[in-house]
């Protein structure tokens, strides 16, 4: 636990937030609309330290509280709707995945998230659609969707 505080705060004083897959993201540049000492990335990275916790009410408000502070994140639309989606608040996190999706088309882990959360509902010719679009643009996640496709598909 200490070495999580430890690590998150050395993220913090250094700027830098992580996008989905680790990339580091610069720290913005000074936006005078912005809550002073509080940016987007700042809290979405809090978010990750909080869904590695798998608090997911808790990371679920931070990256709220990021795309409150940029609308346009689609890293932290792709990590809300994971939050919901560990929630089983399935429909919100459609609408996540979906909005991370429209801000970046293609966007390989939120394609494989929505195609996971069309499988928990048991929407398998959604969750198909999802792996044929993502196979092209991705073969890790592509085959990490199939066999939660192919693991549900057993079940039943």
């Amino acid at each position: 636990m200490r070495r999580a505080i430890v690590a998150m705060s050395v993220l913090l004083l250094s700027g830098l937030a992580y996008a989905a897959g680790g990339d580091p993201v610069p720290a913005p540049t000074h936006n005078p609309d912005a809550t002073p000492g509080v940016s987007a990335e700042e809290r979405y990275n809090a978010g990750l330290a909080l869904r590695d916790r798998r608090d997911w009410r808790a990371a679920e408000a931070a990256f709220r509280e990021a795309i409150q502070h940029k609308a346009d994140f689609p890293e932290a639309w792709n990590e809300l709707g994971h939050a919901l989606k560990n929630q089983k608040k399935l429909e919100g996190s459609l609408r996540a995945y979906n909005e991370a999706l429209r801000l970046r088309p293609d966007f390989p882990q939120a394609l494989e998230y929505l195609g996971e959360a069309y499988v928990q509902m048991g929407k398998m010719d959604d969750a198909r659609a999802v792996y044929a679009r993502l196979q092209p643009l991705d073969a890790r996640y592509a085959a990490q969707l199939q066999q939660v496709i192919m693991g549900a598909t057993a079940r039943w």
